[in-house]
């Protein structure tokens, strides 16, 4: 990743701090005066945006340090790392909820509704809205795994704030106030399920899921008329920087400095048809005729 899209990350990430600390405290504070569990536990939900907002700034801080000895990819990892922990606050945050909404089934309280609040949570759905997509184009537009592992959390945000708001409406409607436990349990649900994607994102990195399929190297790689064949092809990184090792056949007879000009111009058209940094390591192999 450039150096200076770590800065564009971060100015992101601060404005969407000073939205998520906006929504969070008009959640709880509507969701106290209203005695919904639901709304409070969406409220911290939200407040978990925040606190995201704020690891992220940390994380890319220390992810945007060049490559050092003891560190020769580079320090990007930390960036996944840290969308890790956000599965794992996610996590939590779901598993508190289900248990407050346990214990409101033999603790239910009154909960009252304003047509205002409901207006208020409706205007917070609003700036989710913008949140999630601002930061999910970002993320895309600067390949930066935290702000779309994290555009996701903010996105579940959206479906959880329209659930609580067809929640108030019905008990205001007359509806039992228990639809509000109900509901607060559906948003656990739709936390964890948050907590699955960033997980299943997050670990393909980890583990080095292919980020380039065999078959679009080999498109690469036949172009050049000195390549008889490829094989033994692997590839892991990032979207933005990935790393990519092949063993390609070529004639015997070709010299060194041929050899070494075939594989800057396969490394540059890496680069030039995937759009990214393709750090390519070619082992070289004398074509024999069978």
């Amino acid at each position: 990743m450039k150096t200076d899209n770590y800065s564009k990350i971060k100015r992101v990430l601060g404005i969407l701090l000073i939205a998520n600390v906006f929504v969070t405290i008009v959640k709880i504070i509507i969701g106290y005066m209203t005695n919904s569990v639901a709304l409070c536990a969406d409220g911290f939900h939200s407040f978990s945006d925040s606190a995201s907002n704020i690891v992220g700034i940390v994380s890319i801080t220390f992810a945007s340090k060049p490559c050092d000895n003891e560190h020769p990819y580079g320090h990007k990892k930390i960036e996944t790392m840290a969308s890790l922990l956000i599965c794992v606050v996610l996590i939590l945050l779901g598993y508190n909820v289900i248990a407050k909404s346990i214990k409101s089934i033999w603790n239910p309280q009154t909960i009252v509704v304003d047509v205002q609040n409901i207006i208020i949570i409706l205007l917070t759905v609003l700036i989710n809205v913008f949140v999630a997509y601002y930061e999910n184009k970002k993320g895309n537009e600067y390949n930066s795994s935290f702000l779309i592992a994290d555009s996701i959390h903010t996105k579940s945000d959206i479906f959880i704030s329209i659930g609580i708001i067809i929640t108030l409406i019905a008990i205001k409607l007359g509806v039992s106030p228990k639809i509000d436990i109900i509901v607060s349990i559906m948003v656990a649900l739709f936390i964890f399920h948050a907590a699955y994607e960033i997980f299943m994102e997050v670990a393909s990195v980890l583990i080095d899921k292919n980020i380039i399929k065999c078959e679009d190297v080999k498109q690469v790689i036949y172009a050049f008329d000195e390549v008889k064949d490829v094989h033994k092809i692997r590839s892991r990184g990032f979207k933005d920087h990935v790393f990519l090792d092949m063993h390609i056949v070529v004639d015997k007879n070709m010299d060194v400095n041929e050899l070494h000009k075939l594989e800057h111009s396969i490394e540059e058209e890496f680069t030039k048809k995937f759009g990214t940094t393709v750090d390519t390591l070619i082992h070289v192999e004398p074509y024999r005729v069978k």
